[in-house]
C-alpha cells in the first residue's frame, strides 16, 4: 500500500506543479461544435457512434437523424458521440484526457448545451490527471470572472497525496455559461487505485 501511495502522490504533484496547463485547442466550443449553433451545420465527417441518450437509447447514422431521440423533461434530446479515429485524432481525447461528449438539441434544431466529461474507464495512469481538465477548460474562457465554490477535506472525503479538490466553477461569457466541476479525493473505505477523479464541464446557453 505505501509503494501504491507513494507513487500516486508522486504523479499528482508532478501534474499539479507543471509550469502551465495546455488549453483546449478549439475554434469552437469543442472543435467545430459551439452550443447555439444549428446541429445540420456540424458536419458528419470524423464523428462516430452518435447514440440517443436516455431511457431509449440507439445508434443514429448521423446528425440529422437526431430527432429520433426521446425528448426528455427539459424538451431537450442528447447525443453522446466519439471521435473518429480515421480522422487523424488519438479517439476521443479532450486536452488530452479520455472523454465523453454529449450534445442537448432544442426543438429548433440547434445546440442547447455541450457536456465534456472525463471517462471514469480511462487507464489509470491518464484518470489520475482528470481533474486538470477543468483548468485547461478555465483557461480556455479567461481566468476571471469566475464564481466558484470549493468544499474542504472531511471524514467521508480525503485528501490524495496530498491534494484535494472539491468545487464547482461558473462563469457567463459570450451568451452562454460555462460550468466547471472539479473532483480528486478518496474515501476513507476505498483503496487509493478507487479514488475520485474527474472534471465534468457544462457549457449551455445564457438563461438557459
Amino acid at each position: 500500500m505505501s509503494k501504491q501511495r507513494s507513487a500516486i502522490r508522486g504523479l499528482v504533484f508532478a501534474v499539479t506543479v507543471t509550469a502551465s496547463v495546455p488549453a483546449m485547442a478549439t475554434a469552437g466550443d469543442l472543435r467545430d461544435i459551439s452550443v447555439g449553433m444549428a446541429i445540420s451545420s456540424v458536419p458528419d465527417a470524423g464523428y462516430i457512434n452518435l447514440t440517443c441518450v436516455g431511457e431509449k437509447t440507439h445508434r443514429l447514422a448521423d446528425w440529422a437523424q437526431w430527432q429520433a431521440c426521446q425528448a426528455g423533461p427539459d424538451q431537450l434530446r442528447g447525443i453522446r458521440f466519439e471521435y473518429d479515429r480515421e480522422s487523424g485524432r488519438e479517439g476521443t481525447m479532450v486536452g488530452g484526457h479520455p472523454a465523453i461528449l454529449t450534445v442537448m438539441i432544442d426543438k429548433d434544431a440547434k445546440i442547447a448545451a455541450l457536456m465534456i466529461e472525463t471517462d471514469p474507464k480511462a487507464r489509470l495512469y491518464l484518470r489520475k490527471k482528470a481533474f486538470l481538465l477543468g483548468l485547461q477548460a478555465r483557461s480556455r474562457y479567461g481566468e476571471d470572472g469566475w464564481t466558484c465554490s470549493k468544499a474542504q477535506p472531511g471524514a467521508d472525503k480525503q485528501e490524495v497525496g496530498g491534494i484535494f479538490v472539491d468545487e464547482k466553477c461558473t462563469k457567463t461569457i459570450d451568451g452562454r455559461t460555462v460550468e466547471i466541476e472539479r473532483h480528486l479525493y478518496r474515501e476513507p473505505n476505498k483503496e487509493l487505485k478507487d479514488m475520485t477523479d474527474e472534471t465534468r464541464i457544462t457549457i449551455r446557453r445564457a438563461g438557459s
